[in-house]
């Protein structure tokens, strides 16, 4: 997460108080295993945050931009992140898995979907201007499609060579490498095009 600016003390609920919340308008989750909760409410005036010991409350009317992408780890494939910046230039950031221990990052799909789904209808309730965008930046997603492309020449360039030369196993062998590459980079890549998208209409591929 960036460290964020303008923070305010606030002091946000207990653990009962999130539990006993309506749906969508808190959302908790641990992004490492020894770290704190990282702790979200929407509020009927803004955002109020909690990490660690730093806290902040950001009005609806400072939230400048939401970001939201699919952003896969080795421990968990179906992991989704939401950027939001303010009128400041700080930044939080919401993923939609939790660490529970050493072995396991649990999903909180669920939450997270509803969480974001209540963020936005709260933005445009509140006559928002912020800047929706999904996806990756196009810097970086244009570096991504490139080596992309160039990983698929060059296995097309092996597998040609394995079948002119006979050598099956090393076919069947980049075959099912091509296959494995193109589901999980291929599938990055499609998830992330840098889109725009309106409050009501939030991008299915970017959510779990």
């Amino acid at each position: 997460m960036t460290v964020p600016g303008r923070m305010i003390g606030l002091q946000l609920p207990d653990e009962s108080t999130v539990e006993g919340a309506a749906p969508g308008s808190c959302y908790v989750y641990k992004a490492s295993l020894i770290g704190p909760a990282q702790r979200f409410e929407l509020t009927d005036r803004g955002l109020s945050w909690r990490v660690g010991g730093k806290s902040g409350f950001w009005p609806y009317a400072d939230i400048a931009a939401i970001r939201l992408s699919y952003r896969p780890s080795s421990m968990q494939p179906r992991r989704f992140r939401a950027d939001i910046d303010n009128a400041a230039g700080a930044r939080i950031s919401i993923v939609s898995t939790t660490w529970q221990t050493v072995t396991l990052m649990a999903p909180q799909d669920k939450d997270y979907r509803a969480f974001l789904t209540e963020l936005h209808r709260r933005l445009e309730e509140a006559g928002s201007g912020a800047a929706l965008v999904g996806g990756l930046k196009p810097a970086l997603y244009a570096a991504g499609v490139a080596v992309l492309a160039l990983v698929a020449i060059a296995i097309a360039g092996l597998l040609a060579r394995a079948v002119a030369t006979g050598a099956w196993a090393a076919a069947l062998f980049l075959l099912g490498f091509a296959a494995l590459f193109g589901w999980q980079i291929g599938g990055f890549i499609r998830r992330n095009k840098p889109r725009r998208y309106r409050f009501e209409a939030l991008p299915g591929e970017l959510l779990p």
